[in-house]
């Protein structure tokens, strides 16, 4: 997939007029007083609806003249935070609940609210969450159809009989998560025979799908669920806390402008897009996710 050429928009200085809720965001402590000026370097994780949700983000800024940078496909969180940190890279599509337990592993919060509440308390000074999106997007522990009725599987719990069966497929750091491999273990006492260390996207639904692994780590979203006709188990212990999409910023960076812009984005955002956006990105013709980003930014007037 080609990388998307950072831009330079056009400088255009009205002001953003939709919020997300109409109020200021309640998680900054304070506003930088600078306009659009900055540049704002936007990053990517390494899987296609980060890239996507990254360039949306990019292109709403630059429609309100901010002047972006790009730099997609960063890697897992592991590897892209440190440019969060160091100021490297200025914003990054998030998810909440994963956020709070890679700064607090024993965070203890699962329910939406209550984890986008506890972020602030644990993220580095330099770094504040905007509006959460409604849309959501969590890992799952996800077979095949035909295993399901193997095993009679609806949640991880009834996997349980099976794990020192099951060889398990995911990316590499799940396996030092806490709600990956660690957590599926003390949550439900479940022991996996092996774990097999996999790309996410096609290479882990290959994967599943082949019989080199008999359960996955898929992200819900992830349209070969439905493609595949794959059965995500159920999670009723709560191993996987709320995950909401959030926009994810050096506090300097956020201006009134570029939190109105990203804001207005999140109030547009719910799972049944996110669905749909993940959907289109998958279609016969493989479209750019700049071209995706674009199509769904001129339908919601942004």
């Amino acid at each position: 997939m080609k990388r998307v050429i950072a831009g330079v928009a056009t400088a255009l200085a009205a002001t953003l007029a939709v919020s997300a809720c109409g109020s200021s965001d309640p998680l900054a402590e304070e506003e930088p007083s600078g306009g659009s000026g900055d540049t704002i370097t936007v990053g990517s994780a390494n899987f296609p609806e980060s890239q996507l949700l990254g360039e949306i983000y990019a292109q709403a800024l630059e429609a309100k003249g901010v002047t972006v940078q790009r730099q997609h496909d960063l890697g897992s969180r592991e590897k892209y935070m440190d440019g969060l940190k160091d100021g490297s890279i200025d914003l990054i599509p998030e998810y909440t609940g994963v956020l709070l337990q890679f700064f607090n592993k024993t965070a203890p919060e699962v329910e939406a609210e209550e984890v986008y509440a506890a972020l602030p308390k644990a993220l580095p000074a330099n770094l504040i969450v905007l509006e959460k999106a409604e849309a959501e997007d969590k890992d799952a522990v996800v077979v095949t159809k035909e295993t399901a009725e193997k095993w009679n599987l609806k949640s991880i719990e009834d996997l349980v009989p099976h794990c020192g069966e099951t060889v398990f497929g995911g990316p590499p750091e799940i396996q030092e998560r806490a709600d990956g491999i660690p957590g599926i273990k003390e949550t439900y006492n479940c022991t996996f025979k092996s774990f097999s260390a996999l790309e996410p996207g096609a290479i882990t639904t290959k994967a599943l799908l082949d019989g080199t692994v008999q359960a996955a780590d898929i992200f819900t979203t992830d349209a070969a669920i439905e493609a595949n006709d794959l059965v995500v188990l159920e999670d009723p212990k709560n191993n996987f806390a709320a995950q909401n999409v959030v926009p994810l910023i050096n506090k300097d960076k956020a201006s009134d402008t570029v939190k109105d812009a990203l804001n207005a984005v999140s109030a547009k955002l719910d799972t049944e897009t996110l669905l749909e956006l993940n959907a289109r990105l998958n279609a016969p013709d493989k479209p750019e996710y700049a071209d995706v980003a674009k199509e769904w930014l001129g339908e919601i007037g942004l």
